[in-house]
C-alpha cells in the first residue's frame, strides 16, 4: 500500500493543511496542487516583472516549515508549484532546506519542458497552428498578445525524478492527476501502458486534487451534517497494487469522507464520463465502483481505461483588454427598484459619454445574480440589494472613465445607498484562455529532469 495525501487544492488553499497532513498520521507522499489555467497567466505576468518570480510563493514557506518532518518521516512531495518558473521554485526550496540545516538530506527533482512560450513561432512555422479548440481560430490571430503557453505533461517525468532519488519534485504544468499518479506508478512499478492501472491512478488523483472538496468541503448533499470544518481533514488515498484504493482522512479531523463526498468530486470538471482524457491515458468514469468501507473510508474499484491519445493539451493565455467592476448596496424599502433605477441612470450616463465598451454586465446580488431567471420574481420587501456592474473594453481609457462614474450615484441617484467603500473600482487587465492541442512528440523530448541537492 502507498498513501498519498492532498496538501493543497489550489493556489491560496488552507496553509495549515500540509502541516496537519504530515504530522497527523502516517503518509508516504504529500501531493500539493497549485495550478489552474488562469494561474499560469498570472505567474507569467509576475515573471515578466521579476525574473525570480513566476511560481507559487506560498509553497516555499510551507516547505520550510515542514521539511524537518518530511526528512524525519521519509515523506516525499510532488507539486506543480513551479508554475512558469520551476527552477526558481526548486532553488528556493533548496535554500529553505539550507536554512533549516538540512544540507545533504534533501534532493529536489526539477521537471521542465512544459513551457513552450519561446517555441510558439517555430511551432507555427512548422505547421502546428495551435487552433483554439472552441473556435477553430489559429493562434497566429492573437500571437502578439500571448502571455503564456504550457503543454500539460503527465506522470512520466515525476516517476523519473522519484527514481532518481528526489525527495521533493517541483514541476511546471503537470496535470493535477499526474501528481498522484506518478508516486503510485513509481511505488508499484506498473507498466505505463497498463491502461486500467493508469485509469485507476488517474481517478485517485482526480478525487484528491481539489483538497477538502472530497472530504466534506463544498459538499452539496448533507452539508449541514458535516462537523468540525474548522479543522478539516484533507483526503488521503491508500492505493493497493491491484489498482483499487481507499479514500480516507486522518482520524480526529473534521469533515467527512463518504460516497456522496467522493461522488461530488468525481463529477467536478467532467466532460464525457466514458472518456476522461489525460496525457497518461483515458479513464472511463462509468466503470468506477464506490463502497463505504467504514467511517471516513470509501473503497474505489473496478476502474477501466484506454490508451493515451497522440495529442497533448496546451493551455495558452493572452491579453484581451481591460475591465472594472463596481458595486453599490441599496437598502429597504424598495431596494430592488432603487438598484434597477441606478443601473438605468449609470448606463445612460455612459452612453452619453460615447465610451466604446465591448460589454456592460449588471447583476443584482440578492435577487438574481446566481440563478438568473430561475430565481423568479424578487420578494417585494427584500431588505437589501447589491448593484454590481462591470464593463469590458479593448482600450483602457473607457474603463478608467467608468470607474469615475460609480461614486457620484451616491448623491445623484436613488436613495438609501450603503456599503460603498474602498474608493473607485480598480482597472484590471483581462486575460483570456486559448485551449489548443499539439502532437505529443513535439513536447516529450523537451522534458528535462534534474536532481538538485542542498
Amino acid at each position: 500500500m502507498v498513501r498519498i495525501a492532498a496538501g493543497q487544492g489550489f493556489w491560496g488553499d488552507w496553509p495549515e493543511a500540509p502541516v496537519r497532513q504530515v504530522r497527523g498520521g502516517p503518509i508516504d507522499y504529500l501531493m500539493m496542487d497549485y495550478l489552474a489555467e488562469v494561474t499560469m497567466s498570472i505567474m507569467q505576468k509576475q515573471k515578466s516583472r521579476d525574473p525570480r518570480a513566476g511560481y507559487a510563493r506560498d509553497f516555499v514557506p510551507l516547505m520550510e516549515r515542514i521539511l524537518p518532518d518530511l526528512v524525519e518521516r521519509g515523506i516525499k512531495v510532488t507539486s506543480n508549484a513551479g508554475g512558469v518558473n520551476p527552477r526558481g521554485c526548486a532553488e528556493a526550496v533548496l535554500e529553505a532546506a539550507r536554512r533549516r540545516g538540512l544540507q545533504g538530506r534533501v534532493k529536489v527533482g526539477l521537471v521542465s519542458g512544459d513551457d513552450i512560450l519561446g517555441r510558439l513561432d517555430e511551432l507555427i512555422g512548422r505547421g502546428h497552428p495551435l487552433n483554439d479548440m472552441e473556435t477553430g481560430r489559429p493562434l497566429s490571430d492573437i500571437r502578439d498578445q500571448v502571455l503564456s503557453a504550457n503543454a500539460y505533461l503527465g506522470m512520466a517525468p515525476i516517476v523519473e525524478a522519484l527514481r532518481g532519488g528526489a525527495d521533493v519534485v517541483v514541476t511546471g504544468r503537470v496535470t493535477d492527476t499526474g501528481l498522484t499518479l506518478g508516486p503510485i506508478f513509481h511505488e508499484f512499478g506498473w507498466s505505463p501502458e497498463d491502461w486500467d492501472k493508469v485509469a485507476a491512478g488517474t481517478v485517485a488523483g482526480h478525487i484528491i486534487e481539489c483538497g477538502a472538496q472530497a472530504s466534506g468541503g463544498n459538499l452539496l448533499r448533507g452539508w449541514r451534517a458535516v462537523k468540525g470544518m474548522a479543522n478539516p481533514g484533507f483526503p488521503i488515498v491508500e492505493a493497493a497494487a491491484d489498482g483499487s484504493f481507499i479514500v480516507t482522512k486522518h482520524p480526529g479531523t473534521g469533515g467527512v469522507v463518504s460516497v456522496p463526498s467522493v461522488t461530488e468530486q468525481l463529477v467536478y470538471e467532467m466532460g464525457d464520463p466514458r472518456s476522461y482524457i489525460t496525457p497518461d491515458g483515458i479513464a472511463d468514469f462509468t466503470t468506477i465502483r464506490l463502497r463505504q468501507a467504514g467511517r471516513d473510508r470509501v473503497r474505489v474499484s473496478g476502474i477501466r481505461g484506454g490508451p493515451r491519445t497522440p495529442l497533448l493539451k496546451v493551455s495558452i493565455a493572452y491579453f484581451y483588454g481591460y475591465k472594472a467592476v463596481g458595486t453599490l448596496v441599496y437598502a429597504w424599502p424598495e431596494a430592488y427598484d432603487k438598484a434597477r433605477a441606478a443601473d438605468k441612470v449609470l448606463r445612460q450616463r455612459l452612453a452619453d459619454l460615447g465610451l466604446g465598451f465591448e460589454q456592460i454586465l449588471t447583476e443584482f446580488v440578492g435577487v438574481d445574480a446566481t440563478h438568473g431567471r430561475l430565481s423568479g420574481p424578487p420578494h417585494p420587501d427584500i431588505p437589501e440589494v447589491q448593484l454590481r456592474i462591470g464593463v469590458r473594453a479593448r482600450e483602457r481609457e473607457p474603463v478608467e472613465r467608468f470607474t469615475r462614474e460609480i461614486a457620484p450615484l451616491v448623491l445623484t441617484g436613488p436613495p438609501s445607498v450603503t456599503g460603498f467603500a474602498g474608493g473607485r473600482p480598480a482597472v484590471e487587465e483581462v486575460v483570456a484562455y486559448w485551449p489548443a492541442l499539439i502532437d505529443r512528440r513535439e513536447i516529450e523530448p523537451g522534458v528535462r529532469v534534474e536532481i538538485l541537492e542542498a
